[in-house]
């Protein structure tokens, strides 16, 4: 009998960490279980983004005011050196992974689409609580977000196209309140839909697509309201789930 494996051992695998008796454990019990082994894949994936996201913004040097407070009393100033340091490497790590995403038309928002990719590659991997609210209580989880966007939303439904309803989540975002989707199909693979409130007046957008380290977003401003479906999942279905999407909301708005 292969012996249980825990899930902080599978994010140890995930991340390399594991040596090889152990790794050798976990694989076994990956073969003799594939809704686990969907997880792992998707930590990987997720893994693969962020590093692309950040490995570059690592190998920077340390700008040179931060440098130079660095080496002026060091025992009063080193932790806010180091959270001075961390706070401009995540910060410029968020704008050169927005910078390497590859657009189809007009200049990305770049805010806005860099937030949706990176709340999708943080939660859709999650096991135990990929969601606050799930689907079992839909009717309160869309009064919920809603009450907090200012607004009704709606929540699309791709069960035709084999994704249903997972839950969903609020978010804090850079315009307020952002609410997040989320969608997995009978192979587990998950994807997520970031809706958020735009300032009065934000010109709207067609819809386009970005596509980085197979991470796919498609997204559209329409109405006051920003929307971004994120997913590493095969393009065409993708596109599918998005159309489907774009066409239930823009047609019914937000609500």
């Amino acid at each position: 009998m292969t012996e249980r494996v825990h899930e902080d051992e599978l994010h140890a695998y995930a991340d390399g960490q594991l040596d090889e008796t152990r790794r050798l454990a976990v694989e076994a019990w990956l073969a003799a279980n594939p809704a686990d082994a969907v997880c792992v894949r998707d930590w990987v994936q997720q893994n693969r983004i962020l590093h692309a996201a950040f490995d570059p913004v690592l190998n920077e040097p340390l700008p040179v005011a931060l440098a130079r407070l660095a080496q002026r009393e060091p025992s009063r100033t080193s932790w806010r050196v180091g959270l001075a340091a961390a706070f401009a490497i995540v910060a410029s790590g968020l704008l050169g992974y927005a910078a390497g995403l590859r657009s189809e038309g007009e200049t990305v928002p770049v805010r806005f689409v860099q937030d949706a990719a990176i709340a999708h590659a943080v939660f859709s991997p999650e096991i135990r609580h990929p969601v606050e609210v799930d689907a079992s209580q839909s009717a309160h989880l869309v009064g919920w977000l809603s009450k907090r966007l200012g607004a009704p939303l709606h929540a699309p439904d791709f069960g035709m196209l084999g994704f249903e309803l997972l839950g969903g989540r609020l978010l804090p975002g850079e315009t307020g309140p952002v609410a997040l989707f989320m969608y997995q199909d009978a192979a587990q693979q998950r994807v997520t839909l970031y809706v958020r409130r735009d300032a009065p007046g934000s010109r709207e957008t067609a819809f386009r697509h970005i596509h980085e380290n197979g991470l796919e977003v498609f997204y559209w401003i329409d109405q006051g309201f920003g929307y971004a479906l994120s997913g590493a999942v095969e393009p065409a279905r993708m596109r599918a789930l998005a159309d489907a999407a774009y066409g239930q909301l823009v047609r019914g708005g937000a609500g």
